[in-house]
């Protein structure tokens, strides 16, 4: 199945409100709750995803259209928003991504792409050559696999809590 840019701009303009629906109010031990040295937890996630807001997404997407394969993705560092958001509540990170993204689906939208665009092509710095549909097709799968692995980090966080029915949950497997 080929990408739709209406049911990816779909899925990444309800990312924010749903990670504000279910991560909003809830205690910091399971929002800070993680799965070991080098993994993130729920707010580890909301801060990532404002990094790639502001240095990953749109600066590729405008990468590739303006210079396609001739000039390399600039690398990114999925680490580096520990340092530069420490300390910052949740609830700021929250609103700070609900804005980026809005500003990064109106700067997409903007773009009027069409089925012909989504085979640009772009230069990442480890993967080679990737096109712009795969960019954008990443993007989508990227917020869904964030999305479940904040759902398996908080159920972990409960995993020594539920007893026998451990064997019938297999996220706490995963």
């Amino acid at each position: 199945m080929s990408l739709r840019l209406e049911e990816a701009v779909g899925v990444l303009d309800r990312t924010p409100q749903l990670m504000r629906t279910w991560l909003a109010g809830l205690p910091e031990a399971l929002v800070l709750a993680d799965e070991g040295a080098d993994t993130f937890s729920a707010r580890d996630v909301v801060a990532h995803l404002v990094q790639g807001e502001q240095d990953d997404w749109m600066p590729r997407v405008r990468r590739i259209l303006e210079h396609g394969a001739e000039r390399e993705f600039e690398p990114f560092d999925r680490f580096d928003f520990r340092e530069r958001f420490e300390g910052q509540a949740l609830t700021e990170l929250l609103d700070r991504f609900e804005e980026l993204r809005g500003e990064s689906l109106l700067a997409l939208g903007a773009l009027r792409l069409g089925p012909e665009d989504l085979s640009q092509p772009g230069l990442h710095p480890d993967l080679g050559q990737v096109t712009l549909g795969q960019l954008l097709s990443t993007w989508v799968v990227h917020d869904l696999a964030h999305l479940g692995q904040i759902a398996r980090v908080m159920a972990k966080h409960l995993a020594g809590e539920v007893g026998p029915w451990r064997a019938y949950l297999g996220i706490l497997d995963r």
